[in-house]
């Protein structure tokens, strides 16, 4: 009778749910930190009484899961825990812009860790899904989103995330204040990295072909600070036969009208941010014959306005959203244009040519993703390891784990260092400070910077998740979504075998110019950093492999194309390892820098920087070697036996 009242006592109890004096705060979201996947206006509460009061020796009685429970990491102000950022701006800003850069981006790091980090995280729980009919039958292929999405877009025009780069508020460091910003944005972003990406990219069309007339108003749109008016663009360039060959896989055909305008008809394959205001699209051309011109020479470039006044769809069909490894923030759809308004604001058939301007930009807004989710996951880990008691001590206390950390923390100040000068070089181009060198500089990096990080990512984030153990696995962390929107980052705007490719054709069609440039740069900031004797084993790393690099490439020229295209990948690699091995010297050797600057410098360059050579020795870029190739690739295949 007695056992009986103390259960139902007990169970009464449990009914009532906790009392209020029963639990406490452990961590309030302050303007410090912010925990790292709790919904906004949460907060994580821990119980205080001892479970199991009744029967200490019972620790289980009450509670069933027990006391114990692992304080999570939580995200501070990404500025001020970020020495290598601070320390570059400090080096090359002038000191009129430093003070009012640093004030904003400590002010915005606040604002990451108290609104963004949880906006983002919304954006990560409730995807995009898609309405094809309203409730009387009406075809209204309406995307909805999160108001978190919205709020975003808001955001990022109030912050200037797109605004800053074209204002030039700070002259030829506009970009770099810009980036500065988006790589600390990007990791809490939502993905609404993705469709700034291109509205970048699209701006930056509209201000190459001239900003007036038709394309005024467009262009005030996306780089507008007003949330009411600020605009997103899309870019629809993926069709079913092709995704980086645009030449041969574009089959939308532009008919034109009598008013001037154009109607377009085909079927985007892959359309990204597909619920933006406007887009950049390929099509050809349909003349008075009816006939249309094959390859890139056929292909122009248009401007389209993805509703009209009324809010309808401009003629779009929306035939399914993308269900995607990662990313799934973002909407992107399967799109039927059928007799889409656009406007042609290129040269006629000259649509691939106008959009280079804008590859450059979103290429390096991909650099920005990358860099900036190694740099988080990073400091979540380093910030875990001061919690985590494993095997009697803290994380941080076992050498082995804080081995790994450090291969990590290389590889993204590696990382960082060629997305900032990306940047710098970017920024004097487009102020017309850019040297001859400094815009073959430009051309060859920008491919190089995006292949290599996108690859970076991957194994820096994978890594990083390594280091929580098990929680680095379970989606509700907020962890696992890092790797998986990093798979993207080697795949989107060209796979990395299609800008190992590119490299080739850049360097051909400026006929060795952007390589000279290279090698120039590279001595010239080696001999700067030679006053730095405790550097003298990474420089002699790095000139070693240049001297590797250039008797390759002489060598290579004289062997053929198919020979160049088999070592195109190895041979980005090591124009990427030798220039970041170069700017880690030649950021270690800055009077301001630290001594953690110079290990970083030393221990990247104890690697083979020069794979390219190292491979060649093994002949693996012969005919042999490439027939092998496909023997083992496809032995056993069907394929081969000629059954299919």
């Amino acid at each position: 009778m007695v056992q009986s009242l103390l259960i139902a006592v007990r169970m009464a109890r449990l009914s009532r749910g906790p009392c209020v004096g029963g639990w406490e705060r452990v961590r309030g979201l302050s303007t410090r930190h912010s925990a790292l996947c709790a919904p906004q206006g949460t907060v994580e509460m821990r119980e205080t009484g001892a479970a199991g009061a009744e029967d200490p020796s019972s620790p289980f009685s009450r509670s069933l899961i027990g006391t114990f429970f692992q304080d999570q990491p939580l995200l501070g102000n990404q500025l001020l825990e970020d020495a290598l950022l601070q320390g570059y701006l400090r080096r090359h800003l002038p000191p009129e812009v430093l003070g009012e850069v640093c004030s904003d981006l400590e002010r915005f790091s606040e604002r990451l860790c108290s609104e963004i980090q949880a906006l983002g995280r919304q954006c990560e729980e409730t995807p995009p899904r898609l309405q094809h009919y309203d409730p009387w039958g009406r075809r209204v292929d309406r995307i909805i989103t999160c108001p978190a999405w919205g709020r975003m877009k808001e955001i990022s025009a109030e912050e200037g995330l797109v605004a800053a780069g074209y204002e030039r508020t700070y002259g030829q460091w506009s970009r770099v204040y810009q980036v500065s910003k988006l790589y600390l944005y990007c990791p809490s972003a939502g993905l609404f990295s993705c469709p700034l990406a291109m509205t970048d990219g699209a701006a930056k069309i509209i201000e190459s072909i001239g900003v007036s007339g038709l394309l005024e108003k467009p262009f005030r749109q996306l780089t507008s600070r007003d949330p009411k008016r600020f605009w997103t663009s899309g870019q629809w360039m993926t069709e079913r036969k092709g995704g980086s060959d645009v030449a041969s896989g574009t089959e939308t055909v532009a008919k034109p009208q009598p008013d001037g305008t154009y109607r377009l008809y085909g079927f985007k394959w892959f359309t990204s941010a597909t619920d933006s205001d406007m887009t950049l699209t390929l099509a050809r051309v349909v003349d008075k014959h009816g006939e249309t011109l094959q390859g890139s020479k056929g292909l122009s470039l248009f401007y389209v306005e993805v509703r009209d006044e009324q809010g309808n769809l401009n003629n779009i069909e929306v035939q399914r959203l993308k269900d995607k490894l990662g990313t799934r923030q973002v909407p992107t759809a399967e799109l039927l244009l059928d007799g889409v308004r656009a406007q042609r604001i290129s040269e006629e058939g000259r649509g691939v040519a106008s959009i280079a301007n804008m590859l450059t930009i979103t290429r390096i807004h991909n650099v920005i993703s990358a860099v900036g989710c190694m740099r988080r996951i990073i400091n979540l880990g380093r910030e875990y390891a001061t919690k985590r008691v494993v095997f009697g001590k803290f994380l941080k206390e076992h050498p082995l784990h804080m081995q790994t950390m450090a291969r990590m923390e290389v590889e993204t100040r590696a990382a960082f260092l060629l997305l900032m000068e990306l940047s710098r070089l970017l920024g004097r181009e487009e102020t017309g400070c850019a040297s001859e060198l400094e815009l073959h500089m430009l051309r060859l990096l920008t491919p190089v910077a995006k292949l290599y990080t996108g690859k970076q990512a991957v194994a820096v984030i994978s890594e990083g998740l390594e280091c929580f153990g098990g929680q680095g696995y379970m989606e509700d962390t907020g962890l696992p979504v890092l790797l998986r929107d990093a798979q993207v980052l080697s795949i989107w705007e060209g796979t990395t075998n299609i800008l190992s490719l590119d490299v080739l054709r850049s360097l051909a069609k400026s006929r060795g110019r952007v390589l000279e440039a290279f090698f120039t740069d590279v001595k010239r900031k080696l001999e700067a950093a030679s006053v730095r004797p405790a550097l003298t084993p990474a420089m002699k790393a790095v000139e070693s492999s240049l001297h590797r690099l250039g008797q390759f490439a002489q060598v290579s020229s004289e062997r053929g194309p198919d020979f160049m295209q088999l070592s195109a990948r190895d041979f980005a690699y090591s124009l990427a390892r030798i220039y970041m091995g170069t700017l880690l010297v030649d950021h270690a050797a800055w009077e301001g820098a630290s001594q953690s600057d110079l290990c970083a410098a030393l221990r990247w360059c104890e690697q083979d920087l020069c794979p390219v050579v190292t491979k060649e020795k093994t002949g693996c870029y012969s005919r042999d070697s490439s027939a092998m190739d496909t023997a083992l690739v496809y032995e056993g295949s069907p394929v081969v036996k000629g059954r299919l």
